[in-house]
């Protein structure tokens, strides 16, 4: 299934998308794409219902991020090889955890802010684990059993907040609309293996980067399993698992985004995204 969330910012209604590709309501059926409903229960229930008895939503309504009741982002970093190596960094013993805050998150089309006094705004196309129920010193084995499914996150990264500004990384990774998630939750039945996919971003219409997950330092389960040692997850949760490389930062000369620029981006069977830079 595909699910998403429609509607102004802040008032999003649950929603479907059916195999023809029309956006269907589930506002009779469920108040949010957020806790029970990600559990296997929840999903089973909605997989139950026939999309052609759902109403049809007209027009183009906004979209929003896909999964609402977030409590936290866990987001992992240098989780691929080559983007290490582009950072000048060495590749990682054990995952990276660092947080963007749960207001950083908005949705697949929405413009992105340059912060204000920012000169070095990035880009990062990454695939988004999102949690389907609580989750706490789950092993390897069985935490895919606690994903709802995946879906596509650009972590938005402002270089020098993060990098030169003293302390983690969190305040180069948390502004407002640095964490674009959709444009839908694809659950983890219909996503099959994630560790085959195919990752991409242009900005302007020329490809920066290009990559595939088979590449990722530490896979999905793992990524679960070791975030749940040190926290417990809930329902709604999302992790991005790092990016591949193509990055600004990286290149020679380095290359960061102004307003008026276009990042366009996506994942294969998780949908695409556009973002417009404007500034804050």
């Amino acid at each position: 299934m595909k699910l998403l969330r429609y509607g102004d910012k802040g008032r999003e209604k649950p929603g479907l998308l059916d195999e023809s590709g029309t956006l269907r309501d589930l506002s009779g059926q469920v108040d949010d794409i957020a806790g029970e409903v990600l559990s296997d229960g929840g999903l089973a229930r909605l997989r139950e219902l026939d999309p052609a008895t759902l109403p049809a939503v007209e027009g183009t309504p906004r979209l929003g991020p896909c999964v609402g009741g977030v409590s936290k982002i866990p987001a992992i970093g240098l989780n691929y090889s080559d983007h290490a190596a582009e950072s000048n960094l060495p590749v990682p013993s054990e995952p990276i955890i660092f947080t963007k805050a749960v207001s950083s998150l908005s949705g697949p089309y929405d413009d992105v802010e340059r912060p204000r006094n920012s000169q070095s705004l990035d880009w990062e196309v990454e695939l988004a684990i999102v949690i389907g129920k609580r989750t706490k010193y789950v092993t390897e084995e069985a935490a895919m059993d606690h994903i709802a499914g995946f879906a596509v996150m650009n972590d938005v990264s402002e270089r020098e907040f993060q990098a030169k500004r003293q302390g983690q990384w969190t305040k180069g990774k948390s502004h407002d609309t640095f964490a674009p998630l959709g444009p839908w939750l694809v659950t983890r039945d219909e996503v099959g293996d994630p560790h085959v996919l195919d990752l991409w971003l242009d900005v302007n219409g020329e490809r920066r980067q290009t990559g595939n997950t088979r590449t990722l330092i530490f896979n999905v389960p793992f990524i679960v399993s070791y975030v749940s040692q040190f926290m417990t997850l809930q329902p709604g949760d999302v992790i991005p698992t790092g990016t591949p490389p193509g990055v600004g930062m990286g290149m020679n000369p380095q290359q960061f985004l102004n307003p008026g620029d276009v990042m366009e981006l996506g994942i294969t069977g998780l949908g695409s995204q556009r973002q417009t830079v404007i500034s804050a």
